[in-house]
């Protein structure tokens, strides 16, 4: 039961996501403004610098969504590929702090809580033995 209730939020949020995959590349910015606070004025989402970032986002998607899908069928690469997933979710959303849709900066606390579970001895139950495998390797 608790690999659905973290792995459902991973591929819901890999869904999500994909807003800002598309967000610079079409006409319908899906509630993204064209603001950063990290970059100078001159950049914004549809310049080059902001469209590159939607490869990070799609990245992060992937990660997301095959993360929770390793989850549901038990595979040893579920837990790191959805960890990376959070991280680069995170690397995707903070620079554009001012351009993204409110939701997406909820989604920075989903990150965060997910990242802290994944990696906690709560993670044993999601798959017995590679959750502790992989906290072994890393801490």
């Amino acid at each position: 039961m608790i690999t659905y209730l973290i792995a459902i939020p991973l591929i819901a949020h890999g869904l999500a996501n994909l807003a800002g995959v598309f967000a610079p590349w079409t006409k319908s910015r899906q509630g993204f403004i064209d603001a950063s606070w990290a970059f100078s004025q001159g950049v914004t989402l549809i310049s080059p610098i902001g469209r590159a970032f939607s490869l990070v986002w799609l990245l992060s998607s992937i990660g997301l969504i095959a993360g929770g899908l390793g989850l549901i069928f038990q595979l040893a690469w579920g837990v790191p590929l959805a960890i990376a997933g959070c991280i680069l979710s995170l690397i995707a959303i903070l620079p554009w702090w001012k351009a993204v849709p409110p939701g997406a900066r909820i989604a920075v606390i989903l990150d965060l809580v997910l990242i802290v579970v994944l990696l906690s001895p709560l993670s044993d139950q999601l798959i017995p033995d590679t959750a502790a495998a992989l906290l072994d390797a890393i801490g």
